[in-house]
């Protein structure tokens, strides 16, 4: 990773925050996740004008962003490359939708991939990484009442979609995405308040 002497101050401190990432600081990872998760999330609400699915797609987006950081190059802001992962993304989503119109949602819907951020064999080292950062997301999830933390294991672990989990809990759709919008609500407030 060259560093880059065009970037500006905040572009350097994020620079700093993702060199000690790849080292597997979390609290770095969790300082460029509460720098820009509203910004993201703003940003893919205007985009798809849904925000169940905006929310989604930022934890979505920031999954991506760190499971292949190793890929982010100094020549770009973190700030850039973070909204072309979330650009491509909705892109993505939207073209998944148009796809699966007719559909209300399959289980695919929530495994967008993009190959270009996507690496195929990470490295022994982004294996420990991508475990710490798993385990940093389970203990948040750990914290929250048992029925937010079922649903986001189900949602977002398990990769269920709306229809399995009202099948699973016995509950409406329409009561699934409002307790969901809930917990994932209380799950960033709860990261938030660490104040990092």
């Amino acid at each position: 990773m060259n560093q880059s002497s065009n970037l500006s101050d905040n572009a350097k401190k994020d620079l700093l925050n993702v060199q000690a990432a790849l080292k597997g600081n979390q609290k770095a990872f969790e300082k460029l996740f509460l720098r820009y998760k509203d910004a993201i999330f703003y940003f893919l609400l205007r985009t798809i004008n849904n925000r169940t699915d905006a929310e989604d797609l930022t934890l979505e987006c920031f999954g991506k962003a760190f499971r292949n950081i190793d890929q982010y190059s100094t020549k770009y802001a973190f700030s850039t490359w973070l909204f072309r992962i979330a650009t491509n993304t909705s892109i993505d989503f939207i073209r998944k939708k148009k796809k699966n119109i007719i559909k209300f949602e399959t289980k695919d819907d929530n495994n967008i991939d993009n190959p270009s951020y996507e690496s195929k064999t990470p490295s022994p080292e982004q294996q420990i990484i991508n475990k710490q950062n798993a385990m940093f997301m389970r203990r948040q999830v750990s914290q929250l009442k048992d029925r937010y933390r079922i649903l986001i294991e189900l949602r977002y672990f398990k990769e269920y979609s709306y229809e399995e989990i009202a099948k699973e809990m016995n509950l409406p759709i329409g009561t699934i995405k409002a307790q969901l919008f809930r917990a994932r609500k209380l799950l960033f407030d709860n990261i938030s308040d660490q104040g990092l």
